[in-house]
């Protein structure tokens, strides 16, 4: 059985290093909040009829009467969401945004939305404000999160800053 030189032995040792190295690497990034877009976790969701595949736990897209004369997107084209159809701790989120905190997140809520996907109207750096959604039975921060603006006006993201809808 030939046996290898040297310098195999180091390429091959090398390249064995830099695989560990790449593992190691993407399997933390998954796990400090660049978790991939979608869902979060692969525990049962914590919302009622979230992951029930039954077409009576689906939102129908058919206006009701009272919805259908609301205007469905803001004048920069982002949809309406009422607070009421948020999840409750979206809810919680916005009431402590109005109360100024305790945040569960201190250095994290509270700090500059810099709008790098550009999915919300352009304005200048630190006019929109990042706030944490929690998500029940996750043991990090998720994707759920409440922007707000200097305005006044609120933003719920559910896709970690993919998609928004204004808050009303």
């Amino acid at each position: 059985m030939p046996t290898m030189s040297r310098r195999t032995r180091q390429v091959v040792s090398t390249i064995a290093t830099l695989a560990v190295l790449l593992a190691v690497w993407w399997i933390q990034s998954a796990d400090d909040g660049n978790e991939p877009r979608g869902r979060d976790d692969a525990a049962p969701s914590a919302t009622p009829g979230v992951d029930d595949p039954t077409p009576s736990a689906r939102p129908s897209r058919t206006p009701s009467p009272s919805s259908a004369a609301t205007p469905r997107a803001d004048d920069d084209g982002i949809a309406w969401v009422s607070l009421a159809d948020l999840p409750p701790e979206a809810v919680q989120t916005v009431e402590l945004i109005e109360d100024g905190g305790p945040y569960p997140y201190p250095g994290k809520d509270g700090s500059t939305f810099g709008n790098f996907e550009g999915v919300l109207p352009d304005r200048q750096r630190g006019y929109y404000a990042e706030y944490t959604v929690e998500t029940p039975g996750l043991s990090h921060r998720g994707a759920r999160r409440i922007i707000a603006g200097d305005g006044g006006e609120l933003y719920w993201t559910e896709d970690h800053y993919e998609s928004f809808e204004r808050i009303r």
